[in-house]
């Protein structure tokens, strides 16, 4: 069964860039038609969606984090990463990777089927 886990550092300064890689076992993130979405949840707030990498590689982002989202992937490594640049405070969050069908924005985060168990990014000088 497939299974995801993010990975990286917990504390990002300001300015810098925030750099996740999420991990798949079990299922080949190049299979159709799976999409792989990266989704953050600030403390006390709700889950908002950021953007996924698609079974062919192609990306979607969601609009008020375009400018500062990148998402990648490493096919040989059945990995796939975030990067958020240019960070502040308000972006520590516990970010998670998930698995799910491919759609345009406003991006339904219920259907997203597979979840990793996320992890706390702090943003902080």
């Amino acid at each position: 069964q497939v299974q995801l886990q993010e990975s990286g550092p917990g504390l990002v300064k300001p300015s810098q860039t925030l750099s996740l890689t999420c991990t798949v076992s079990g299922g080949s993130i190049t299979t159709n038609y799976y999409y792989w979405s990266w989704i953050r949840q600030p403390p006390g707030k709700g889950l908002e969606w950021i953007g996924y990498i698609a079974y062919s590689g192609s990306t979607y982002y969601s609009p008020s984090l375009k400018s500062r989202t990148s998402i990648s992937r490493d096919t040989s490594k059945n990995q796939f990463t975030l990067q958020l640049s240019s960070v502040t405070p308000e972006d520590t969050a516990v970010y998670y990777c998930a698995r799910g069908p491919g759609s345009s924005y406003p991006y339904h985060c219920e259907y997203l089927e597979v979840w990793g168990q996320g992890t706390l990014v702090t943003v902080s000088s």
